[in-house]
This record gives structure tokens, sequence and C-alpha cells, in this order.
């Protein structure tokens, strides 16, 4: 029997201090910036109430994403439903260093995160093989609770990267070539298991939206 389709809309959070120095935060728990807050209030906004009808709202339970889930709560009148399965990649031995930091001082395991070895843990942290599990998995349990409805989802940029891949069939290997802005709407099809992206990217809502900051 088909199962009906459960449309989502994906969300990354907003900027942080930590975006905006190229510095790998993982799990580290970093708030929005002056900038992230004016994104997640310009986010709220993207949505009418009574037009724009979501069944349930779905949070990385980490501060950055919370912040920016915050407006969209106010505005739709959703729960959130915190949620440590949606957290971004643990980075291991790279978390909390910035690009160039790494580079120099953990060369080896810098190169390692470039070339996207999908079996590197990363000294300690996520392999992508591993961190794709729980994505999906955690994607796949949140569309089995909403068959048929619509459901918003705020969380990272490296799980917006994974959900990319599994709607479009992109191997975890290669070179990111998409973007993920922040607070930019991202809309996928969930049904019989599998995924279809729908829109990428919109940031339309976003006045004077700034390139990504990966």
């Amino acid at each position: 029997m088909t199962l009906p389709v459960t449309r989502f809309c994906l969300v990354r959070h907003g900027e942080t201090d930590w975006n905006r120095e190229h510095r790998l935060q993982g799990h580290t728990d970093i708030p929005l910036n002056h900038t992230g807050l004016e994104q997640a209030s310009q986010l709220s906004h993207a949505f009418l109430p009574g037009r724009d009808r979501f069944d349930a709202l779905y949070v990385s339970d980490l501060i950055r994403t919370r912040q920016t889930a915050a407006p969209l709560q106010t505005r739709l009148q959703l729960d959130a439903h915190y949620s440590a399965q949606l957290r971004e990649r643990h980075m291991g031995a790279l978390q909390g260093l910035s690009y160039a930091e790494a580079a120099d001082r953990i060369p080896e395991v810098y190169r390692l995160h470039q070339t996207r070895d999908p079996d590197y843990d990363l000294d300690g942290g996520e392999s992508l093989h591993r961190f794709r599990a729980r994505i999906l998995d955690g994607m796949a349990s949140i569309a089995a609770l909403h068959p048929g409805q619509n459901v918003l989802v705020v969380t990272h940029g490296g799980v917006l990267d994974i959900m990319y891949r599994a709607a479009t069939a992109k191997p975890l290997a290669d070179k990111r070539d998409f973007p993920i802005p922040n607070a930019a709407l991202n809309w996928l099809d969930h049904q019989d298991g599998n995924w279809t992206l729908r829109r990428w990217a919109d940031e339309s809502h976003l006045s004077g939206a700034l390139d990504e900051i990966q």
C-alpha cells in the first residue's frame, strides 16, 4: 500500500559568530549572533498563519536552533519537539577550530575531512556514514509519525547536506556543489522510504541575505 506524502520544510539555523569565523561548531552549543537573531525574526515572517499550515515542528536541541525556532513557535502557534538526533555532525578533533587552525594544527585530520572520507570519524567524532544513518533514521521516524502532513524542521547545515544527498542520490564522498544558507527554506517530500527534492535554498524572505558561511 502506498503511504501518503509527508511534506517537509527544513531550515538551517541563523548565523552565529562561529559561522562568521569559519569555525567548526559540531555539538558545541553556540548561540546566534545579532545577524542570526534578525534572520530568525525574518524567517518567522516567511509563513502566514492560516495560509502556511504545519502539523508539527521539530528542532535540534542546541541553542542556535532553539533560538531560530522560537519566533516560528510564536507566529505559527506550534509546540517544538526538541531532538538530539537532529544535531549537527560531531566534528571530533576539529570541533571548535577554524578551518585555518585545523589545517595548521592537525593537518591529517583536516585533510581527511576535506576529502570527505565517509568512514573517518574525525578522531573521536562521527564518520559521514554514521552521521547519515543518524539523520536518515531520525527523519524517517518523524515522517512515520506524520503521514500526509506538513512538518517544519529547524536543524543544521550538515543535516541539510545529508538530506539533499538523500533526495538526489549524490554520494557522500562527492564535494558539496549546492548552497546551504542560514535561515533559508528547503522543501522535501517523503513517501514509502524515499526522499524527493521540491525546492532548495529559498532566501526570498531574507532582506540582504548573506552569502553562505559554512
